[in-house]
């Protein structure tokens, strides 16, 4: 009975692991097909569209000839006004005269572009041209800037989970340090002894059955029928009550022996698990500053790896082109030179997000109580006095 218990325990166990982990990856993977689809979507529509020469570009063109051909060979005497010519000239220029429209609207040129949207990010220099484009973009923003949001929520408790028990443990074993170094060996030892000896006397005992009662029973002198019979109807109600207590510990058992039986109990665990988004947020208390530390951290790391593959980028570049993208701002003065990149510089960044996501939650919880603080005592100082009458 023993060997085949444990088997049904592990899937038990395995299937509650499955069940608690499955609302996270669902709103990941939903959120990377979502991603695919739109990388699809706009590389095919943005990028198998129609270079058309337009009147304005064939006027710019004619400009900037003109432009050249007055450039005299003494350069130092129209320096200043070529400069302003050119500058006026390339103002009135379209960016999208100078792009090919199948490289920056390739697959991983798209999924830049959407990871781009549905982070609220947008860089500004990828944009959709035609008019069906701008369409579906507005349309694919409405549902994905939803979902990067739950997506962010799911993520930022598990972080926030992690990051208030890192800190409770920190807090217990600098408490304990401290403790240790208050008392003495002597009396430490002494109480530890003592705590062990209380501990050691705590004995929980089963409840028993009838039958084992009426045989405990049976071996009494009869001169003790009175307060035998008394006993025997106080473990009875008590056996009564064991039996009508609520099914919740019933389908606890069930679980733990047969989980089989109870499948409705897992799926109202599941239910349960998205309920809870949200709540660690909440209820998570750490100092700012550890916030703005690991930030600090987390950005300095990536601006260190980032010049690596993009060259025209110094480590302050990357630090503020990290910061701006992170904080969702996204001017576009900043560029990345190879979107490929990207796809790994995005779980970068949905992580980085929910780390700032919860500096600013924590910011807004310091804010709100300072708030308070400082309107009570503009009340308090505006309040009348209160005047004591003689009676």
């Amino acid at each position: 009975m023993a060997t085949t218990s444990q088997p049904l325990r592990g899937k038990a166990t395995c299937k509650k692991i499955f069940w608690a982990v499955f609302p996270h990856a669902c709103f990941i993977l939903s959120l990377v097909i979502y991603a695919f689809l739109g990388a699809l979507m706009f590389s095919h529509i943005e990028g198998t569209r129609e270079v058309t020469v337009s009147e304005e570009y064939r006027t710019f063109l004619q400009n900037l000839t003109f432009l050249a051909r007055k450039l005299s060979d003494n350069v130092t005497e129209n320096d200043k006004k070529f400069k302003d010519d050119i500058r006026e000239l390339f103002n009135t220029a379209d960016p999208v005269w100078f792009i090919n429209p199948e490289e920056r609207w390739s697959f991983f040129g798209s999924l830049f572009f959407c990871c781009t949207v549905f982070t609220t990010v947008g860089y500004g220099n990828t944009y959709p041209v035609t008019r069906i484009g701008k369409y579906l973009c507005m349309l694919y923003a409405l549902f994905g800037i939803p979902l990067m949001f739950l997506v962010l929520t799911d993520m930022g408790d598990i972080l926030a989970t992690v990051l208030s028990k890192s800190y409770n443990e920190f807090r217990e074993l600098q408490s304990k340090i401290l403790a240790s170094k208050l008392c003495s060996g002597s009396t430490c030892s002494k109480r530890d002894e003592l705590k062990s000896r209380t501990q050691s006397k705590i004995v929980i005992n089963e409840p028993l059955t009838i039958m084992e009662v009426l045989r405990s029973q049976s071996g009494v002198n009869r001169r003790q029928d009175k307060y035998r019979n008394v006993e025997l109807f106080e473990m009875l109600i008590a056996r009564e009550n064991e039996n009508t207590q609520p099914a919740r510990n019933k389908s606890m058992e069930r679980w733990s022996s047969c989980p089989e039986l109870a499948r409705e109990k897992t799926v109202s665990r599941v239910i349960e698990n998205f309920d809870k988004i949200g709540k660690e947020l909440e209820k998570l208390d750490v100092p700012i500053v550890l916030m703005v530390l690991v930030i600090f951290v987390y950005i300095s790391c990536a601006a260190a790896i980032l010049p690596n593959w993009e060259k025209n980028m110094d480590f302050q570049e990357a630090f503020y082109f990290c910061f701006i993208t992170l904080t969702t701002i996204g001017f576009g003065d900043t560029k990345l030179e190879h979107p490929k990149f990207f796809l790994f510089f995005s779980l970068y960044i949905i992580i980085g997000m929910e780390i700032v996501f919860i500096a600013f939650k924590l910011g807004q919880d310091r804010l709100i109580v300072l708030y308070k603080k400082v309107i009570s005592f503009c009340a308090e100082k505006n309040m009348p006095s209160k005047k004591i009458y003689p009676k």
